[in-house]
């Protein structure tokens, strides 16, 4: 299917290519020299279309250039999410195979807090925070 996708794009774009190039094959000097224009001391006799074609795949290139050094914080931010979320995914992987010891924070070798007065168990609202 991909295949077909891109022949179905690429056969159109070589014909509509290959026919440019044909109706514009006449020559043509590009100079480099703004101070004289009768006989510049550096130009360039081609033709058409490929001075053309050349300028459209420089402007590609400084485009996509452009764009690809505007997003270097977003893939600097997408790395360090991706070795935050491998470190993650290492974590539970050991502790779901017991491979971590505890710490010396244990939440279960915690004392009950004293069931008294206020909401919820241990005087405690839906937030945890202490009444």
């Amino acid at each position: 299917m991909r295949k077909f996708f891109t022949a179905l794009v690429l056969i159109p774009l070589g014909l509509i290519f290959i026919v440019f190039a044909v109706a514009n094959r006449h020559l043509v000097t590009v100079s480099f020299d703004p101070f004289n224009s009768t006989d510049p001391s550096v130009a360039v006799t081609l033709p058409l279309f490929v001075i053309i074609i050349a300028v459209a795949i420089a402007g590609v290139v400084a485009g996509g250039s452009a764009t690809w050094f505007r997003q270097r914080h977003w893939r600097r931010a997408a790395r360090q999410h991706e070795a935050d979320a491998r470190q993650a995914r290492a974590q539970l992987a050991d502790l779901r195979t017991g491979a971590v010891t505890p710490s010396r924070y244990d939440p279960q070798r915690l004392s009950a807090p004293q069931q008294g007065g206020g909401y919820g168990s241990g005087g405690r609202d839906k937030q945890g925070a202490t009444l």
